[in-house]
């Protein structure tokens, strides 16, 4: 039998990642927007950042995930200063597809509360073929 390339892997599994907004993380820096706030695309990969925190232990050597579909809901503008806590809960495995809700929260002495929500799929893929059906020939 072969070794399954992400072992471990179950439901309610989650990792938490907190950002310090900076200039460098907003709509402006990102050409996402005309506004000096935390950018949707940024808020989107902490979500994914905390969901390969959630995933990279239990993978096999030469194993990767990608991400795939991201539905996601951003509800609140978040300010230059602020921290931000992205957190990514493993919520199903089918077989190489893995299935999380994402959320983020504001955390200050002024407000905190839900920035933005949603769900992520990534797939589990070996790397080299992964790397070599893009056209890629570098080391990963």
């Amino acid at each position: 039998m072969a070794t399954q390339p992400h072992q471990g892997l179950v439901p309610g599994l989650s990792a938490r990642v907190d950002l310090a907004v900076t200039d460098a993380d907003t709509a402006l820096a990102f050409a996402s927007g005309h506004v000096p706030v935390l950018a949707t695309p940024r808020l989107v990969a902490l979500c994914e950042q905390a969901s390969c925190d959630v995933v990279d232990p239990h993978l096999a050597p030469g194993r990767t995930t990608v991400a795939t579909r991201v539905q996601f809901d951003h509800l609140a503008p978040v300010a230059v200063g602020s921290t931000v806590t992205a957190e990514a809960t493993l919520e199903r495995v089918e077989g190489r597809r893995l299935t999380f809700t994402i959320s983020a929260m504001l955390r200050s002495d002024a407000r905190d509360g839900l920035v933005g929500a949603g769900r992520l799929t990534r797939v589990v893929v070996d790397e080299a073929a992964f790397l070599a059906k893009a056209g890629t020939l570098g080391d990963a």
